[in-house]
């Protein structure tokens, strides 16, 4: 007697159905292991993104104006180590022009001044104003500096300030330095009112200036020290002439 095929074709219908629910079940499933792989690419590549602008600002915000303390006429005997006191105290490098004259006087304050990473310059050797003097005269006066220098740090003078300002254009192609002059100059000089050079000083201050001190003057080196103390609270960062030159 011959079977029905109707078992045979619930059983095919059943087949069919239990692989048609495997396979959306499985589609569902890998398509929600795609969703979680994508979504989990994505959070990375967001916590990349957000990593990298934190960074960029902070490195903004982290950025100070720079501003530069320059002292001329040095070295002092008695007021420079002062100041290289105080600098060092407030983690601060100057930059200093030396007259010759001074530089043979007190060699330690020059060694010293070398040796905890202030810059060196040139600033004559007599402290005369070049373009009253002939050019031979210019040449020896920046020359027989830059020599006493060398003898004590062992290095070439890379920059000078001439003396009242004044420059002799033709020497600079002639000259194994560069000057330096200055944007602010509270004339310190000409007063021992160290609150008006202090005052005249901060006042004024904007980022890239160079300031105009001298390290042989009690008053100088006090307000100095002060006016530091004034304008690293207000986010200035100080530097030698050479990096704001560079910039």
């Amino acid at each position: 007697m011959k079977k029905s095929g109707k078992p045979a074709k619930r059983e095919a219908v059943l087949m069919l159905a239990y692989m048609l629910c495997l396979g959306i079940f499985c589609g569902s499933s890998l398509y929600k292991q795609y969703q979680n792989i994508e979504q989990t690419e994505t959070e990375l590549y967001l916590e990349d993104v957000n990593e990298a602008a934190a960074y960029v600002s902070a490195s903004v915000e982290e950025e100070s104006p720079k501003i530069a303390l320059t002292f001329d006429d040095g070295p002092s005997g008695s007021w420079t180590p002062v100041l290289l006191d105080g600098l060092k105290e407030r983690g601060v490098k100057g930059t200093f022009f030396l007259i010759g004259q001074n530089v043979e006087k007190y060699p330690e304050v020059v060694k010293r001044l070398h040796e905890e990473g202030h810059l060196i310059g040139n600033h004559t050797y007599h402290h005369v104003e070049i373009t009253k003097i002939s050019e031979e005269e210019a040449a020896k006066e920046i020359l027989d500096t830059n020599e006493v220098i060398r003898a004590i740090t062992g290095e070439d003078v890379e920059f000078m300030r001439p003396p009242f300002g004044a420059w002799q254009r033709e020497l600079e192609l002639k000259m194994p330095v560069l000057p330096v002059m200055w944007t602010i100059d509270p004339l310190d000089w000409t007063t021992e009112n160290t609150d008006e050079v202090v005052n005249k000083v901060v006042t004024e201050a904007e980022e890239n200036d160079i300031i105009l001190l001298h390290d042989c003057y009690k008053s100088s080196v006090e307000a100095a020290l002060r006016i530091i103390d004034i304008l690293q609270k207000e986010g200035f960062e100080f530097v030698t002439v050479d990096e704001l030159m560079v910039n």
